[in-house]
This record gives C-alpha cells, sequence and structure tokens, in this order.
C-alpha cells in the first residue's frame, strides 16, 4: 500500500490524532468520575489526581494537533479551486451537497470547540489539583464539558470519515 503525501496527512490529522484525542477522553471520563469522596483515599486522590493533570492536558494538546493539522494542512487541499478538488465533486452533486454544507461547515468551524472544551478543562484540573474533590459541582461541570468536547470531536471525525470516503483528497 502506498500513501501520498496528502493521504498520509490526513491519516495522521485524522486517524492519528484524532483517534488519540477521542481515545484520551476514556481515561480521562474515568478519571473525572471516579473522583468523588469515599471512593479513594486522601493518597489516591493524589495520586489519581496527578495523572488526570497529565491526561486532561495531553488530551487538550491533541486536540489543538488535530485542528490545527486540519485547518492548515488537510483543508487547504480539500478546498482547492480545482475543477476536481472533494469540495467540487461534493458541491457538483445534489446527492453529496450536504455532506459539504453540513459536514465540512462542523469540521471547519464546531470542531474548534473541541479543543477548547478539553483545555478549559485541563485548566481547571490543574487549577484546582487535590481540591477538585472538595468541590463537587465543579467536577460535574468540567464532565459535561468533557463529554461536549468529545461528542463534538466525534461527530467532526464521522464527518471527516464519510467525506473522505465519498471525496478522497489525492
Amino acid at each position: 500500500m502506498h500513501l501520498t503525501d496528502r493521504e498520509t496527512w490526513t491519516v495522521i490529522h485524522g486517524m492519528v490524532l484524532g483517534a488519540a484525542f477521542l481515545l484520551a477522553f476514556a481515561g480521562g471520563l474515568a478519571g473525572l468520575y471516579s473522583l468523588r469522596p469515599g471512593l479513594v483515599t486522601p493518597e489516591g486522590v493524589t495520586e489519581r489526581t496527578r495523572r488526570l493533570v497529565v491526561g486532561t492536558w495531553v488530551m487538550a494538546a491533541v486536540g489543538w494537533a488535530t485542528v490545527i493539522t486540519g485547518t492548515w494542512v488537510v483543508y487547504p487541499w480539500y478546498r482547492s479551486s480545482a475543477a476536481d478538488s472533494p469540495r467540487s465533486f461534493l458541491l457538483a452533486n445534489p446527492d453529496t451537497k450536504s455532506w459539504h454544507t453540513f459536514g465540512m461547515e462542523w469540521k471547519e468551524h464546531i470542531a474548534w470547540v473541541a479543543p477548547i472544551l478539553a483545555t478549559a478543562v485541563a485548566f481547571s484540573v490543574g487549577y484546582y489539583g487535590k481540591h477538585l474533590i472538595k468541590h463537587q459541582g465543579v467536577r460535574k461541570a468540567l464532565l459535561v464539558m468533557f463529554v461536549a468536547a468529545f461528542a463534538t470531536a466525534g461527530i467532526a471525525g464521522i464527518f471527516g470519515a464519510f467525506i473522505n470516503k465519498v471525496a478522497p483528497i489525492k
């Protein structure tokens, strides 16, 4: 199997960085969810919080790498003015036009919400540290933001996979 440079960057953007962001969610969700009084010892809170701080910052960094490579590396090839560009192909067919008008709009604009929310969660986890266990309202709000980041990125990933299947970047 041979991948062109463009296909390689598409794989890095979606299958490596995007998948890493989505997979990191599972660990972060488990860490945030289980950070409740009565479930962990004081020593466990310290150990778990350290792992949660590192994990959420790594997730945020991977999220930023995903949207940056998508926006400034892969997306220009998609939106090329050439008549055979993926964008032109999608817009030329009424059956695939909505893949661009909704799917790519989501990826272009809404997908940026995922790393923003992930960064807010990482900052908050770092700010509160081991005291987060005492602030259960904040922990629950962080869980909501974390799930929203995952959902936003997941939807963008699904659109990206389907769009690349219908109109691949060559």
